[in-house]
């Protein structure tokens, strides 16, 4: 047994409170080194005759990579306090790994208390908690200068016609809070029950991250009455609205910035920046990446604090906004983060608050700051799977399952899923036009535990390389769109609703991955349902035999997609390119 691939870390996403009573526990060990895990537990202070009493339980194998197993259980200590360890089991021999490592098991071993790890107490307040409505929510990601010109009276003078080409970075083309208003009947009836707007507030810029005021909304796309409207109208529809909050810089146009270029050492705004040295000069402060007009903001002045957690309250008071969306989360102070969330969360409970992170972000995630971040590297590799081909089948699982692992189980549930973004290349670019690798990436991502979102237009087709490109005007013109995407989306979104539980809170099993002919297939399991997918990559038909699947007798099949009665003997083909979803559940 390899000891030292042995590896568990108390008071992480190893050990940690799922919902104030239960207990959630994973060890790690080499792929393929343990046969089965034993989890000893109990209460700290329980004692019999003199000798701790200790419960011992099975650990489930959950997940695999390349290099590691993980191994679950999941206890409800009766009196919320928790001592444990584990026996490791391989063909030669058994070891018990507490907190002081890998020790011989044996009697002495196991009455020696110290040997143990400890959870103190299980605090409801200390356990992190989501809003339980994002689980069910799928989200729509709008960039409001390209969605639809409602007003053509609030566009900019140089606003050039709607979808007359492709953007540039500097171009206009009149886009505006009124245009999502009137499109909020095809929204809903496309299925999505979250709105995710890019920057909202007065700036120069079409895409609005170089804020001027964050107090107002810019007059380009509106004024606080078509904003609450808005607002209000969604809510009626049962949908929700998250804001994208830009916090780490601000616009080098705005006041504040002015006055210390203005006023240098003597700006009462001089220490709201990280400025080197007076004057300013072009590269003497910092600033978002090397981006001259986006000045960083000093959070860790009690001033910056105040005015940003002022604004953060602001849309919610006034407007009732739903969520935060936190740009360049990663580089603002963890501190100012930890008041934010105490603040905002204080204001509205269930406001889900979700960071701008492209790498792992579990230190923002243990329940003091983030409820979720854009889950980039959870996209990465089903891109590089089925868009970009330059990882097998088998990579991308146990990627995927390293990333699953790294999180809370109800973290995990409210993450941020995308395909792609304003940031990124659309989805059907990255996929080289490829319509079948794009409903096939689809239907992947929105059969992951967590919150999917689709950016505008994906729906209908909309291609678009990198910002600005991205960008692209939204298409209206049916004869224009996508129709079949259009269908295919509703569809893709109806069967998400309809089983949201089973994929927001049910066990993940890859069943195969097949490298040679890229041919995949994993489950999702809750209760007695079940959900098999199959996604045929190849250049070959794949058959998928019910028979081989040893689905119990009593259990109705039936096309998960299509809702087409199947039969216990049936073989089904999958074509190259296609996907095959199956549902077994027991018949009502």
């Amino acid at each position: 047994m390899e000891y030292a691939a042995i590896h568990h870390q108390p008071f992480s996403t190893d050990a940690y409170s799922y919902d104030g009573r239960t207990v959630h526990i994973k060890i790690r060990t080499k792929k393929g080194d343990a046969d089965h895990i034993r989890f000893i537990w109990g209460d700290p202070y329980e004692y019999n005759d003199g000798k701790w009493s200790a419960n011992e339980q099975p650990m489930r194998k959950i997940a695999a990579t390349e290099m590691h197993d993980y191994w679950f259980a999941e206890v409800v200590p009766p009196f919320r306090r928790l001592q444990y360890a584990f026996v490791v089991t391989d063909d030669h021999e058994d070891i018990f790994f507490g907190s002081s490592g890998v020790c011989p098991y044996n009697e002495k071993t196991l009455e020696t208390i110290h040997y143990y790890f400890k959870f103190p107490f299980v605090h409801e307040a200390d356990t992190f908690q989501a809003p339980e409505w994002v689980k069910s929510t799928v989200w729509y990601q709008i960039f409001p200068e390209r969605f639809a010109n409602g007003r053509e009276d609030l566009s900019p003078k140089n606003a050039l016609p709607w979808g007359s080409k492709d953007p540039g970075v500097n171009d206009f083309f009149g886009g505006d809070l009124q245009g999502i208003v009137d499109k909020l009947d095809y929204l809903e009836d496309l299925g999505v029950n979250g709105i995710y707007l890019t920057p909202i507030f007065s700036a120069p810029s079409n895409h609005k991250y170089d804020t001027l005021d964050y107090f107002s909304i810019d007059p380009h796309f509106g004024d606080p009455e078509i904003f609450r409207t808005f607002v209000s109208q969604l809510h009626q529809r049962g949908m929700r609205i998250m804001l994208d909050a830009v916090f780490n810089h601000i616009g080098s146009a705005s006041p504040q910035w002015q006055d210390v270029v203005k006023n240098g050492d003597l700006s009462r705004y001089k220490d709201w920046f990280h400025i080197h040295s007076f004057p300013v000069t072009d590269d003497n402060y910092d600033r978002f990446a090397f981006t001259a007009d986006m000045p960083k903001l000093n959070t860790a002045n009690p001033e910056v604090q105040k005015y940003l957690l002022d604004i953060a309250l602001y849309w919610i008071r006034e407007f009732d906004i739903d969520g935060w969306r936190l740009d360049v989360a990663n580089e603002v102070d963890h501190v100012f983060w930890k008041t934010f969330r105490q603040a905002v969360s204080t204001e509205k409970p269930d406001v889900y608050i979700l960071g701008e992170i492209w790498h792992s972000a579990e230190p923002w995630l243990r329940g003091d700051e983030f409820h979720a971040a854009m889950n980039y590297p959870f996209t990465e590799p089903m891109i590089e799977y089925f868009a970009d081909r330059t990882i097998p089948a088998s990579r991308m699982a146990h990627r995927v399952n390293a990333h699953l692992m790294n999180g809370m189980k109800q973290a995990n549930e409210v993450m941020f899923n995308l395909l792609d973004s304003h940031d990124t290349k659309r989805l059907l670019t990255r996929c080289r036009n490829d319509e079948k690798k794009a409903r096939a990436l689809l239907a992947f991502m929105f059969a992951q535990t967590g919150s999917p979102c689709i950016y505008y237009g994906t729906e209908i087709g909309l291609d678009g390389e990198n910002d600005p490109l991205c960008r692209k005007c939204m298409v209206w013109e049916k004869e224009k769109q996508n129709q079949d995407m259009l269908q295919f989306m509703k569809r893709l979104i109806a069967l998400r609703k309809q089983e949201n539980t089973l994929l927001t809170e049910g066990h993940l099993e890859w069943n195969l991955l097949d490298d040679q002919n890229d041919f995949i297939s994993f489950s999702r399991t809750l209760d007695e349902k079940i959900l098999i997918y199959f996604f045929n990559q190849g250049n070959a038909v794949q058959h998928v035999s019910l028979l081989d699947l040893n689905i119990e007798r009593n259990k109705k099949i039936c096309d998960a997609w299509t809702e087409q009665p199947l039969q216990h003997h049936d073989v089904i083909a999958v074509q190259p390119g296609e996907f095959l979803i199956l549902s077994a559940a027991a018949p009502v």
